[in-house]
């Protein structure tokens, strides 16, 4: 009777492990399944996956390209029309930005660009402004300060 606590593997279902290198009863003697001498039968006589039997390999031979500039600032942009979804007198700043969906991701600053037309009165605080973005946040009685990156 088949119960949990008796099962057993059907028959042929566990196979024996392949037993190498013990002696010609085993079917795996000699050589040991490696062929008859050459690399590949000697100790750590394998050849890594891109090694192209002593051929200039394809990394070598395609040219090098491109450069990334480890020092490089990502500053994210955001216009002067997009601004309009904030409050009248309110304080726009990166966290603002960041709350509202305008700047996504870690930026390393947050620059504001003239497009479009300011029609709220706002103190906006970042990294740099646009000559056009200023005159045009400051022409709506607003402020432009500019905060250390």
């Amino acid at each position: 009777m088949k119960e949990l606590s008796n099962l057993k593997k059907p028959e042929g279902a566990k196979k024996r492990p392949k037993r190498i290198g013990r002696g010609p009863g085993s079917g795996h003697g000699k050589t040991s399944t490696k062929g008859h001498k050459g690399q590949r039968a000697r100790s750590g006589g394998y050849v890594p996956p891109y090694f192209e039997g002593g051929q200039m390999p394809l990394y070598r031979r395609l040219p090098k390209r491109g450069f990334k500039n480890p020092f490089r600032l990502s500053i994210a942009c955001v216009n002067v029309g997009q601004l309009n979804r904030f409050e009248n007198g309110a304080v726009v700043d990166v966290a603002a930005l960041e709350a509202a969906g305008l700047v996504r991701g870690r930026p390393d600053g947050v620059k504001c660009l003239g497009h479009g037309d300011l029609e709220k009165q706002l103190t906006v605080r970042l990294t740099a402004f646009s000559a056009s973005a200023k005159s045009k946040i400051e022409g709506r009685n607003g402020k432009a300060e500019v905060i250390g990156g």
